[in-house]
């Protein structure tokens, strides 16, 4: 106990000293640990968003919400546990933008191999495997989302992956800017 103390002691007082070193610089003092306070994780806003890139080999697609906008949408209605309320996306099932480069449609085999990694504009990553977004081996509901509850989204977007199944939303990826598909060894 007196250990834990100790470096919570000494953890504050370096803190304390960051801060008044801000102070000085009349700026605004970061939270201790990142951005971790006593109060609960506080959250920075995302960088802005840029067009969607997925690459799978050497071929890559880049998308907007503007040339998702003519492709056939799903529409999905979950529950978000995280605001405790039900929300309805639209979007563009995943695959169908995979396949264009080359996903099969229909993997078996070695195709299985491959796995999805979904990449925020703010660094955040979700995993996939190939099985879970295709519907020909799975019950998919992975969706490119645009719209929430029929309007463009904004602070979450302009695209955030959407994954109907989840119970919780922790592998739904807001500010939606990269997708790799790559191969497990």
């Amino acid at each position: 106990m007196k250990r834990s103390i100790g470096y919570t002691a000494i953890f504050l007082w370096m803190w304390s000293l960051g801060v008044i070193a801000a102070q000085a610089q009349n700026q605004q003092p970061s939270a201790p640990m990142g951005g971790m306070s006593g109060m609960g994780e506080m959250h920075k806003p995302a960088p802005p968003a840029g067009p969607l890139e997925i690459k799978f080999g050497d071929k890559t697609a880049t998308w907007t919400p503007a040339t998702l906008a003519p492709l056939p949408h799903t529409t999905v209605t979950v529950h978000n546990e995280h605001t405790k309320a039900d929300e309805t996306y639209s979007g563009v099932p995943l695959m169908d933008l995979l396949t264009p480069l080359g996903v099969s449609d229909k993997p078996h085999g070695k195709d299985l191999r491959l796995y999805v990694v979904a990449v925020g504009s703010d660094g955040y990553e979700a995993v996939y495997s190939i099985g879970e977004v295709n519907p020909d081996v799975h019950d998919a509901a992975v969706i490119v989302a645009d719209t929430e509850n029929g309007k463009p989204l904004t602070g979450d977007g302009p695209l955030k992956l959407i994954d109907a199944r989840d119970k919780r939303p922790a592998r739904w990826v807001r500010n939606l800017v990269a997708i790799k598909v790559q191969a497990a060894e």
